[in-house]
């Protein structure tokens, strides 16, 4: 004997025999009903529950070569656990695709869908892979916190909160505070964790809450040793949620690429070149992006990229970013991509107090508003350098969403803040 429970999917009859498929996390599990052997009350309580109604049978198993999972269950025993209401807002099983929307505003139905399970396999599969590959590394799991007093680049995209009787922000990044660890000598380390944007974006790739990836390293010789520690930790991160994934959903596993080291590497000026852009100091658009990494594709055979030697007039207000010291005018600092889709920022960070307290002038902010981050500084600060990586749009990419909120649980945008 054996007891299935989950949401009811579909019941037909066919002459004497009934099928009630139940769904749950791992799949449908076909109840049939016999006439002359079936308890006839089963039918009857089948029959008046409505779909998406939660079931629990009891019964014995046989083998069914047409079941899904090639057995089904012939109920003994059938319990109503919650009774759907009608009518559905949203169709679980139906052909009829919903706008994202209506999808977003029944979230829970949403999830139901087997297709849209299968993004947050996929994502768990990735956050376990990173996880593997830093510790790996040995690189220390961090929690920084996420109600502070300034952000790491200033208040313009930050969330303003009461917090007693003053004002806090929602974090836009863990940055400030895995410098300071490095200040700290916990050398290396790494965060996965939430982070907020007040952008008034109303994009596909963009929402106010997301999971940043971050990790940072102390005594590092070069921005290249930053970018062969991230390309590595991408390689095995990816292999590692392909192997997880492989003997239960080889489907979702082969979405997965490999990826080909090391990848391909193009500067800034050199991108700026091919886009008929030469001589210009304004970072690449949307459709700039998209073209570029179109073009790195067709060049290179690899969907990865790395785009290199930002100038320091782009990366302006990211205050910590180290400038070249044999070339000032450009800082060490580089964007990964997936295609048009930048994935992670990052480079060697500046480490001596003065030069760093300069540059948060320059960026037209007040280093008395940053005592405690530059107290870190002023008694010992190694070389470090870092990147942030967004997970969420790995999952779009990957999974091939059409939009990155459907990457999240439960996505914030600029106009959503429920469910």
């Amino acid at each position: 004997m054996v007891r299935v429970a989950g949401h009811l999917e579909e019941y037909r009859t066919l002459g004497g025999i009934a099928f009630a498929l139940l769904r749950d996390r791992t799949g449908r599990v076909q109840l049939t009903f016999k006439k002359g052997t079936t308890d006839p009350a089963l039918f009857a309580q089948v029959e008046a529950a409505p779909r998406e109604s939660v079931l629990s049978a009891v019964g014995t198993v046989q083998r069914s070569p047409k079941a899904q999972l090639g057995v089904e269950v012939l109920p003994q025993s059938l319990e109503v656990l919650s009774v759907a209401g009608v009518p559905l807002p949203l169709g679980v099983v139906d052909k009829v695709n919903a706008e994202l929307d209506t999808r977003l505003n029944h979230r829970v139905l949403d999830l139901r869908k087997p297709a849209v399970r299968e993004v947050f396999l996929l994502r768990a599969a990735l956050l376990a892979g990173f996880r593997q590959a830093f510790d790996d590394r040995e690189f220390l799991e961090v929690e920084t916190p996420k109600l502070l007093r300034q952000g790491a680049e200033g208040g313009a995209t930050l969330f303003p909160v009461q917090y007693f009787e003053e004002r806090a922000y929602l974090a836009q990044s863990p940055q400030l505070y895995k410098q300071m660890l490095m200040g700290a000598g916990f050398e290396r380390v790494y965060e996965i964790g939430p982070a907020f944007r007040a952008e008034p974006s109303d994009t596909v790739r963009h929402t106010t809450e997301f999971t940043s990836l971050d990790a940072e390293m102390a005594y590092l010789g070069s921005a290249e040793e930053l970018r062969q520690m991230l390309e590595g930790i991408l390689h095995d991160a990816l292999e590692h949620a392909r192997g997880r994934l492989a003997p239960t959903h080889p489907a979702l596993a082969e979405r997965i690429p490999t990826v080909q080291l090391p990848l391909p590497r193009r500067s800034f000026s050199e991108a700026l070149r091919s886009l008929g852009r030469e001589g210009t100091l304004a970072d690449l658009g949307t459709e700039e992006e998209r073209a570029f990494g179109e073009l790195m594709a067709r060049e290179t055979g690899n969907p990865f990229f790395f785009l290199t030697e930002f100038p320091v007039a782009v990366k302006r207000a990211t205050f910590y970013a180290q400038r070249d010291a044999a070339h000032p005018e450009l800082t060490g600092y580089f964007d990964l991509y997936y295609r048009e889709l930048e994935l992670a920022s990052g480079g060697p960070r500046e480490h001596r107090i003065e030069p760093l307290r300069a540059q948060i002038t320059e960026a037209g902010l007040a280093p008395e508003q940053f005592a405690a981050y530059l107290e870190a500084f002023a008694f010992g600060m190694p070389p470090h350098g870092g990147w942030g990586f967004g997970i969420d749009r790995l999952v779009k990419a990957l999974a091939g969403l059409a939009n990155i909120r459907e990457a999240r649980l439960f996505p914030r945008d600029r106009y959503r803040l429920t469910p």
